[in-house]
């Protein structure tokens, strides 16, 4: 199995290393410091699982790759409509994207079978620019729940979670997810296929809908959110009004606000994926987050003032942290 992952960041190079262990013919595409230093001392892992090294191949140019079986997409969902130079030269007919993103994915009404089948999302995929570049018959949605951090060039530190869950956007078991799920197994990961992946997507944005631009607008840590009372009323009634949403297109996400809580606090001090983009003063990943929901909830009839007021509130910060 050939793979390529495009954007081998903190969790891209995580799964690489992993599915280099595994055997798999893994190339890493990064730039900078972070691919200089892949090249000279491979990837390190530091974990409470153990620490490891593995030396997958690593360049800036995917033409030096070529066509691979899977794409695993470890950029950031604002990345996705700019990489089509990017990601060309690593097609053939049949490779599959793995698109590990957070929030709600551009292929999410493709053969999604109800009422809103084929819909496309302006707020994810503005006027069908990711879609051009990705076509949705090549996506395999991916729903990450490791959380790790780029400690150093070529340094990712495992915080905690091994699993990261795949499926279909059209709900069935493929060949092609069991193959990929079988070599990150086989690399010590948890992949489990899912017959509905959506229920995940919902799951795993429960937390960063609320926890990713809270986060962000108060510098706050995992634990600092859940432990302020104030903050953790916001976070309990946007995730109140998420589950609306996601009930209103079908979805079931089967845990309780309070569990989810708790294992969010569970996480410690732990700064989301926005705070830290904030903090290196990368774009702020919060339309797939935050306005796709308030889009789907325009869509559904679902009223969702404190995420209409918390979007606003983000976009606003994002929009002067890129100025």
């Amino acid at each position: 199995m050939k793979v390529a992952v495009l954007g081998a960041g903190a969790i891209g190079a995580y799964v690489g290393a992993a599915l280099h262990r595994a055997g798999a013919d893994v190339h890493l595409i990064a730039r900078g410091p972070h691919l200089a230093a892949m090249r000279q001392h491979g990837v390190r892992v530091r974990s409470p699982r153990g620490d490891f090294t593995a030396r997958p191949r690593a360049t800036d140019d995917p033409a030096e790759v070529g066509p691979v079986d899977f794409v695993f997409l470890g950029l950031k969902a604002n990345s996705y409509a700019a990489c089509g130079p990017l990601i060309e030269p690593l097609l053939h007919g049949t490779t599959a994207v793995v698109a590990a993103q957070n929030g709600i994915p551009w292929w999410y009404f493709h053969r999604h079978g109800g009422p809103h089948d084929g819909h496309r999302l302006q707020s994810v995929d503005p006027d069908g620019a990711v879609s051009a570049v990705l076509a949705p018959e090549r996506a395999v949605g991916c729903v990450v729940y490791a959380a790790t951090e780029l400690e150093e060039p070529g340094v990712v530190r495992h915080v905690e979670g091994t699993r990261f869950s795949i499926g279909e956007p059209d709900r069935s078991v493929s060949p092609r997810c069991l193959a990929f799920a079988e070599a990150m197994r086989a690399g010590g990961l948890k992949c489990p296929v899912e017959p509905d992946l959506r229920n995940d997507i919902w799951l795993k944005l429960l937390g960063n809908i609320s926890f990713n631009p809270i986060s962000a607008l108060v510098r706050a840590t995992m634990r600092q959110m859940c432990r302020h009372g104030g903050t953790r009323q916001v976070i309990e009634t946007m995730m109140a009004e998420t589950l609306a949403v996601a009930a209103a297109l079908g979805c079931e996400v089967g845990v309780s606000i309070e569990r989810r809580l708790a294992g969010a606090e569970k996480v410690g001090d732990h700064r989301t994926s926005t705070l830290q983009d904030l903090e290196r003063g990368k774009p702020l990943e919060l339309d797939v987050l935050l306005a796709a929901v308030v889009e789907l909830a325009e869509i559904t009839g679902v009223p969702v003032p404190i995420l209409r007021t918390v979007h606003a509130l983000s976009d606003l910060l994002a929009l002067r942290s890129a100025a």
